[in-house]
């Protein structure tokens, strides 16, 4: 099965970035890893109040998060979580401090106790940065930076960091923008009417009449409506790439071509498994959001049936509302799909936990949608890392599910397999008789239906196949002519 799936590289009518290189990937992953940050060449300014108008630079950060629910396990595994997605975006984590509270501090985050604390790991470890395992307000985030004395940023901050220095699409640096301004709009921060741009009344009069006075537009206004005016620009572009995405789309739903969607938690192995059941050769690296851009490639099912993978953005906990916004469109593409695969990380602590994540935010994409969820594959990977006691639990906690190492390809014939039988057939059988000088028919006949029987004889091809309507109403000319085979 594994030899016969593959990807048509002569086709590029409706399928993104074919034809490819299959070192594109490494490439891409080479280019990543020589703009690498460098510890210890700071250039922060010393002005904290400053922080929204300049590019985040992590270097060395405290993590602290507030424990309101769950287990102390579940707790400390968003903690791990948060400090690999700060290592992801370059930093260097030195210590993490969790407090258990029923709810965060409405004025710091952390309560007042555990911020003097918070003050003396930063003093002591000199760590420029604090990160909060949750999304702070604009108070909250001022007030934690002016009692701890350095930079604060919260998760939403960091993933939106790390979605901008992964972003490498025209569509995907756009989408990451407009959530980034998202988020900064109620950020802003502005220092009273000192920084005005205009002087209210007659222009630099000291007596502009009753009602007239004042100081004018200010600074925050003027950055408001620039960033409004930017936010607009944005969503019309990805409207127009929209546009072009559901033009290759309604090509591929006129041709019912099957689609499958791999979706699944970050870092869970979706490259991994594309790249082994197609030979995409599409970027594979060890961190979290590695991919952003969707990838769409053409393979076919032992049998000869033609279908479509689409890799897609991995998924996280609390992912940000502005990233589930701008992304709408893409992650759209796995809710159109006729199958999910839906990729777990067998080696993660809490496997469990994922599957929910994922379900999370594809119940939130697809809310406002009337068509259901696609059927769901489940797809346990990193089965070659992963213990017998936890795939023994995973087995009978997700039946169904099938076990694969996308790394050494250990199961990854028995998944195409059950992709195979996943997959919507064609159900119009026809006989047919084609001339040898109708060779299209019986090329289309292989490459879009499902040829049962075949045999060549004096006057043409005879043919028995499943085939899609369409493709029977091209074909029904020559039934007349055909016998039983």
């Amino acid at each position: 099965m594994t030899e016969q799936t593959h990807t048509d590289l002569n086709s590029t009518e409706f399928y993104d970035d074919d034809p490819y290189d299959p070192s594109v990937g490494e490439m891409e992953l080479e280019d990543r890893a020589s703009l690498r940050r460098v510890a210890g060449l700071s250039t922060e300014l010393e002005d904290i109040t400053e922080v929204e108008y300049r590019q985040l630079r992590l270097e060395r950060v405290v993590l602290v998060g507030v424990w309101t629910e769950g287990t102390a396990q579940q707790s400390e595994a968003s903690l791990a979580e948060l400090a690999r997605l700060a290592e992801t975006a370059g930093s260097e984590v030195l210590e993490g401090l969790v407090q258990r509270r029923q709810k965060p501090d409405p004025a710091t985050y952390v309560g007042s106790g555990k911020v003097r604390e918070l003050r003396d790991v930063v003093v002591a470890t000199g760590a420029d940065t604090v990160i909060c395992d949750g999304e702070l307000s604009p108070g909250q985030l001022r007030q934690l930076e002016e009692k701890v004395k350095v930079k604060v940023i919260d998760r939403t901050a960091l993933i939106l960091d790390i979605f901008a220095q992964h972003a490498r699409s025209k569509e995907g640096k756009a989408q990451v923008e407009l959530a980034q301004l998202q988020y900064l709009v109620p950020r802003l921060r502005g220092w009273g009417s000192a920084l005005s741009r205009q002087a209210g009344g007659r222009a630099g009069g000291a007596n502009g009449g009753v009602g007239l006075r004042g100081p004018g537009e200010t600074k925050l206004e003027t950055d408001r409506r620039r960033i409004s005016k930017r936010v607009a620009k944005l969503r019309r572009e990805i409207a127009a790439m929209d546009t072009i995405r559901e033009t290759k789309r309604g090509k591929r739903v006129a041709n019912e071509v099957p689609s499958v969607a791999i979706v699944g938690y970050t870092n869970a192995g979706k490259s991994s498994l594309l790249n082994a059941l197609t030979g995409a050769g599409v970027l594979v690296e060890d961190a979290l959001f590695a991919t952003l851009d969707p990838t769409t490639r053409r393979a076919q099912t032992a049998d000869g049936r033609t279908f479509t993978l689409t890799d897609t953005v991995g998924f996280v906990r609390h992912l940000p509302h502005q990233l589930v916004d701008a992304f709408r469109s893409t992650l759209e593409e796995a809710a159109d799909a006729d199958l999910l695969v839906h990729v777990v990380d067998g080696s993660d602590p809490a496997p469990e936990d994922q599957v929910s994540a994922v379900r999370e935010v594809l119940a939130e994409i697809t809310r406002s949608r009337k068509e259901p969820l696609p059927p769901e594959l489940l797809v346990i990977n990193k089965a070659d890392a992963a213990d017998d006691v936890t795939l023994a639990r995973l087995r009978h906690a997700l039946p169904g599910s099938v076990q694969i190492s996308a790394r050494t390809g250990s199961g990854v014939a028995d998944l195409a397999e059950v992709l195979a039988e996943r997959l919507p057939r064609a159900d119009t059988v026809i006989d047919v008789l084609v001339p040898y000088a109708r060779g299209e028919l019986v090329s289309r006949a292989h490459a879009e239906g499902e040829v049962l029987e075949e045999e060549h004889v004096a006057d043409g091809t005879r043919l028995r196949v499943r085939v899609r309507p369409d493709l029977a109403a091209a074909l029904r000319a020559f039934e007349t002519n055909a016998s039983a085979l």
